[in-house]
C-alpha cells in the first residue's frame, strides 16, 4: 500500500465560549516541513503538535492553522476606556469634530486596546489534541485514496517496462549473432589468414563485453522487489525511489552495451516509462 503526501483536513468543535477550528494542508517534500500557526496563548502546545504530526504523517510540507473565535461576551480583548476618553478629549481640543469621529480616531491610537494574558485549560488542551487526531485521520484517509490512484498509474508503467524487458530477452540472441557475423565479415574483408582458436577466444571476450545477461536478471529482480514494496505498509516512497534509481542503472547499462538498433529503441521506451514512475514517486509518502 502506498500513500500520497497530498492531503487536506478540516475540523471544528466548541469549547465553552470558543469555536475552535483546525485546517491542515500537506504537499510533497523530502522531509517533514511543518508550518504551524496557533493563537499566542496556545504556543506552549506547538512542540507537542509538531511531534504528533511527525509521528503520524512522517513527512511532507504541512501547513497547520489553528483558529479560535470567541462567542458572546467572553473575549480576551478589552477597551482601555480611560485612555480612549483622554484621546478623545485631546482630539477635540485640536479639531472641531463629532464624538463618533473622535472615537473612531482614538480607537486606532496606541494602547486603546489591551489583551488579557490567557492560559490554556487542561480540558481545552485535551479537546484540541483530540481534534488534531481527527484531522490527521481524515488527511491520512485522503492520502490513502490518492495513493491508490498513484499505485495504479505506477503499476501500468512497471508492466510496460516488464513487457519491454521481455522484448529485449527475445532480441538478445539475434543481437549476439549479428555482432558475431559482423566481426567475421570484417575479418574476411581484411583477407588475412587467422588462427581459428585465437579468433574464438577473441570473439568470446568481445561478446562478453556486450553481454547483458546480468543486467536483464537484475532488472527483473528490481521490478519484482518494487511491486513487493508497493504492497508494504507506508511510508515506502524513499525506498521505492532507491529501487527506481537501480532500475535506471540497469537500463542505462543495457543501452550502453546494446550495439543493436531495435534494442536501443526498446531501451529508450523503458527510460521514458521509468521517468514517469520517478515523477509519480515524488508524491509518494
Amino acid at each position: 500500500m502506498i500513500m500520497s503526501m497530498t492531503g487536506f483536513g478540516k475540523k471544528e468543535t466548541q469549547f465553552k465560549d470558543k469555536n475552535i477550528s483546525i485546517e491542515v494542508r500537506s504537499l510533497n517534500s523530502k522531509n517533514a516541513d511543518i508550518n504551524l500557526r496557533t493563537p499566542s496563548y496556545l504556543k506552549e502546545l506547538d512542540p507537542e503538535i509538531r511531534k504528533v504530526f511527525i509521528k503520524k504523517m512522517h513527512r511532507g510540507k504541512i501547513d497547520i492553522n489553528l483558529f479560535v473565535e470567541y462567542n458572546g461576551d467572553m473575549t480576551p480583548i478589552n477597551i482601555n476606556k480611560g485612555i480612549v476618553k483622554a484621546y478623545m478629549g485631546q482630539i477635540k481640543d485640536i479639531a472641531d469634530i463629532s464624538d463618533s469621529e473622535s472615537l473612531s480616531l482614538a480607537m486606532k491610537l496606541p494602547e486603546a486596546l489591551s489583551s488579557e494574558k490567557e492560559s490554556i485549560e487542561i480540558k481545552e488542551k485535551k479537546v484540541i489534541l483530540t481534534l488534531f487526531d481527527e484531522v490527521i485521520k481524515d488527511i491520512n484517509d485522503f492520502r490513502k485514496n490518492e495513493g491508490s490512484v498513484l499505485k495504479k498509474e505506477i503499476k501500468i508503467r512497471l508492466d510496460l517496462i516488464d513487457e519491454h524487458l521481455k522484448s529485449i530477452i527475445k532480441i538478445d540472441p539475434e543481437r549476439k549473432l549479428k555482432i558475431e557475423k559482423k566481426l567475421k565479415v570484417g575479418l574476411n574483408e581484411l583477407n588475412i589468414e587467422i588462427d581459428n582458436n585465437r579468433f574464438e577466444q577473441e570473439l568470446i571476450f568481445y561478446l562478453e563485453k556486450f553481454d547483458i545477461t546480468e543486467e536483464k536478471v537484475r532488472l527483473q529482480n528490481h521490478l519484482t522487489y518494487f511491486n513487493e514494496i508497493m504492497d508494504n505498509d507506508s511510508p515506502n516512497g524513499k525506498k521505492l525511489g532507491f529501487i527506481a534509481q537501480e532500475m535506471g542503472r540497469e537500463i542505462n547499462t543495457i543501452g550502453s552495451k546494446a550495439n543493436h538498433a531495435d534494442l536501443q529503441k526498446v531501451v529508450v521506451q523503458m527510460k521514458d516509462e521509468l521517468e514517469k514512475i520517478k515523477e509519480q514517486l515524488l508524491n509518494v509518502l
